[in-house]
């Protein structure tokens, strides 16, 4: 007994030595986590991993640059209503890929930019800052509040690295009025776009040559075409007059070049010159421009000649363009009224979505755009350019000669006659990119002369000068006594996004489209695919069984006297025949939809299974792998 309670004396302490190390240990490990857990969020968020298969949270390097080269603090505000879109979970997802976004860039500017995001209830001062910063609210929310999802950004005075933020006053305010999710993958460049404008301290240049009056006549007191108008408000416009045009000056950011006809060399020699040197162009040129006010000579048909071209820097870049030449396309014909009659002119289109280009950041948001008497471009055979297309025609175009389309400009109905689809999609606009070389190698010689482009030089190639014109996208309302005018397709957007885009810094012109987040059930889609091509056979075998049934009963129609019942019983029998071949065809294609389902199903326990029961136990197993020999190890060592 002795023995016994002498080990236990001395066995106690040992014991209470290890609990008194386990506390310690605990208390150890709460002080060192949680002051961890507390300071994280002050220096997690700049060293992030991006796992996504579509690096969705890694910037571009164009992105990248323009923020560390910001010269002036940007203060950036999120506008996001959470209570209003309780109810949408579409849009919380995809207003926290941009918060993440925003929070990302404001991490690498090393303090450059600063982000706040605010929730704009109903009636308090925060939802009348968002509408005065520009942010345009949409309807929908829970109890029919409004939504506010959008950016106001503003630049500061003084510079980046400058401290006392508190002082300094806006200089300049630029705002993403509401952010559409259909533009996600357009996410990063529209922000970006906004930090490199707001960090511009003047409007950019944009120059315009042209032989028509875009720019109106002021000794006639003729305003400037509303698309010009629209560009004056973002870009200083500056006019250049090619009769005396032998240098483009470099601080040009974009060049539009509408409607050339009859440039001289040395005009055509500066453009030439300033596409190499790394200018950015838009050539705007037309078979028939219909507002030609000079009156120029006929062809050998004796109408009238009102087409452009640059054949030498066409021929240089590898384009190929037929100035007599016009698309038409009677799938997209516009509706017109012409004398009192209501015509679809097959020369004048309505290009809708599926003729644009939604994976071009110019083309991606527009729906409609209208042109008349439209060229196209192509390449030729021995081009280094490529060729990428912004509108196309539908495949159900024809080409035809500009003097046919005059022929029949009092009735287009004629143009119908005959009419032989080609069966290809016309390129009607497009970019072209380079390397792109002089089309003037005798003038090797002048100083500065380049024989061949900067890197990343590109061209934008618009085979249609009225498109420019009011008639085709705008027309005058009358409210409260102002004349306004209200645009009914996008032709503006897509000079403006044209012009917007190439005017950007070369790193913004860099930044592409990306991935959205939204992952789609490929395995699904792929099973649902599968069903509706069985699905659309069983239905053109009953299309077809209906059809062969009518003409059975039109070769059975009745005949007189004593044979008229025989014939109606022979109807009668083969009515129902196909009665009951249609039942077994509706019960073969409940059949097919039901195996769809029982497979997705299947599909769908099988992801349930692996996610809500294996993962688990496996996680659970090798935990238990890793406490048993654990104990086993201590279990040695005592």
């Amino acid at each position: 007994m002795a023995r016994l309670h002498l080990s236990r004396l001395l066995a106690t302490p040992l014991h209470l030595t290890r609990r008194l190390a386990l506390w310690a240990r605990l208390v150890l490990l709460v002080l060192l986590i949680v002051p961890l857990i507390v300071t994280s969020g002050r220096w997690l968020h700049v060293s992030r991993f991006d796992l996504t298969a579509d690096r969705l949270y890694t910037l571009a390097p164009g992105t990248l640059h323009i923020i560390d080269t910001l010269h002036r603090p940007l203060k950036l505000t999120l506008y996001f209503s959470e209570h209003a879109t309780r109810d949408l979970p579409q849009l919380r997802s995809y207003e926290q890929r941009v918060r993440e976004m925003l929070q990302e860039m404001a991490a690498r500017s090393h303090g450059r930019i600063r982000l706040q995001v605010i929730d704009p209830v109903p009636y308090s001062d925060d939802e009348a800052s968002a509408e005065g910063s520009g942010l345009t609210p949409a309807n929908g929310g829970s109890n029919g509040e409004r939504v506010f999802f959008g950016l106001a950004a503003s630049a500061m005075s003084g510079h980046a690295d400058d401290g006392a933020a508190e002082d300094r006053v806006v200089e300049k305010s630029l705002a993403i009025p509401f952010f559409d999710p259909a533009r996600e993958a357009y996410l990063e460049y529209d922000i970006v776009k906004l930090l490199y404008e707001l960090n511009q301290s003047s409007k950019p240049l944009v120059g315009v040559i042209s032989s028509l009056p875009v720019m109106g006549e002021p000794a006639l007191g003729e305003q400037p075409w509303t698309v010009m108008q629209q560009l004056g408000q973002l870009f200083d416009l500056r006019t250049l007059d090619p009769a005396t045009l032998q240098h483009i000056d470099g601080h040009i950011k974009v060049l539009l070049l509408i409607h050339p006809r009859n440039l001289s060399t040395d005009a055509q020699y500066a453009v030439d010159q300033y596409v190499l040197h790394g200018g950015h162009l838009v050539v705007f040129v037309d078979p028939d421009a219909e507002l030609e006010t000079a009156s120029f000579a006929a062809d050998a048909g004796g109408l009238p000649d009102s087409s452009s071209d640059l054949p030498r820097l066409f021929r240089a870049w590898g384009v190929v363009y037929d100035p007599h030449k016009v698309v038409l396309d009677r799938a997209r014909a516009l509706p017109i009224e012409l004398a009192g009659s209501n015509f679809n002119h097959p020369a004048m289109l309505a290009l809708g979505a599926q003729e644009l280009n939604h994976n071009d950041v110019v083309t991606a948001s527009l729906q409609r755009i209208n042109v008349a008497t439209i060229g196209y471009f192509d390449l030729a055979p021995n081009a280094r350019t490529r060729l990428i297309p912004l509108l196309q025609s539908s495949s159900d175009a024809e080409v035809v000669s500009t003097r046919r389309v005059l022929a029949a400009s009092s009735d287009p109905t004629l143009l119908l006659q005959d009419y032989k689809p080609d069966d290809a999609h016309y390129v009607l606009a497009a970019r072209l990119r380079g390397p792109f070389v002089s089309a003037f190698p005798e003038r090797a010689g002048q100083p500065g002369h380049l024989a061949a482009s900067v890197p990343q030089s590109k061209v934008i190639l618009v085979a249609d000068t009225d498109l420019l014109s009011d008639r085709l996208w705008v027309e005058p309302q009358t409210a409260l006594g102002q004349t306004m005018m209200q645009a009914f397709a996008n032709n503006g957007d897509f000079v403006t996004n044209l012009v917007d885009n190439l005017s950007g810094s070369s790193a913004l012109l860099s930044i592409r489209g990306r991935p959205t987040s939204q992952r789609p059930f490929t395995r699904v889609q792929a099973l649902r695919n599968v069903a509706d091509q069985k699905f659309l056979q069983k239905e053109r075998e009953l299309q077809q069984e209906l059809l062969d049934t009518r003409q059975r009963l039109d070769e059975l129609q009745p005949a007189k006297g004593d044979q008229a019942s025989r014939i109606t019983a022979e109807q009668r029998h083969e009515i129902e025949q196909f009665r009951q071949r249609q039942l077994g065809i509706n019960k073969e294609l409940r059949n097919v939809q039901h195996q769809l389902n029982a497979e997705i199903d299947a599909l769908g326990m099988r992801l349930k299974f692996i996610n809500i029961v294996l993962v688990p136990a496996l996680v659970a197993l090798l935990g238990l792998l890793y406490g048993w020999r654990r104990t086993r190890r201590s279990r040695q060592r005592t």
